[in-house]
Order: structure tokens, then sequence, then C-alpha cells
């Protein structure tokens, strides 16, 4: 998903205009991780860009995309991008650290 929101609507007010960005973008992450994986996979994983243009966005952690929502409709601004793209990923074990006595 490449896509620049507008927040800016005749009919719709500000908040409401957000929770649908907001649930529009919910509902593209569930739909992605619901596809098959492929075989050498455990999960998909997904890169996400924000910015106030497409030119300047910068990489942001999935965790984070919520927030950077609110944080383009507290400033005003009139629109924003947003970059998702889902790729398959392989968990890795954490290494385990030895306690020092």
């Amino acid at each position: 998903m490449r896509k620049t929101f507008s927040l800016t609507h005749e009919k719709i007010k500000g908040p409401r205009l957000v929770d649908a960005i907001k649930h529009e973008v919910k509902k593209y992450l569930k739909r992605e991780r619901n596809k098959k994986l492929p075989d050498d996979a455990d999960f998909w994983d997904f890169d996400c860009k924000y910015g106030h243009s497409k030119e300047s966005a910068e990489v942001i952690h999935t965790s984070e995309l919520n927030k950077s929502i609110d944080d383009a409709a507290q400033n005003n601004l009139e629109s924003f991008y947003l970059e998702i793209l889902v790729k398959p990923a392989k968990r890795t074990k954490k290494p385990i650290d030895d306690f020092e006595e």
C-alpha cells in the first residue's frame, strides 16, 4: 500500500476521517497477514514509511502507524504519505547472555 491520505473533506469531519484512515490501515494489515505464507517463512513482516510528503517519508515501525496518523491530524496537515510493504520473514532466536556472578 502506497498512498497519500487526505485529511480534508467537504462532508466528513476531521476526527471521523482519521478513524476511517486507521480502520483502512488495520484492515489492510489483517488482510495481508491472512495470506498463505511461503514454506520458508514464519510470519509476514511490514516495511513502513510515513511522511508529510512522499519525498520526506521516513522508516517507522508497524506499531507506530496510529501515532503517525494522529501526528498528522494534530499538525493540521492537509495530507500525508503512508507506505506499507509486506514481505515474508523468518524468526530468529535471541542470543542467550551469560549472567555474571
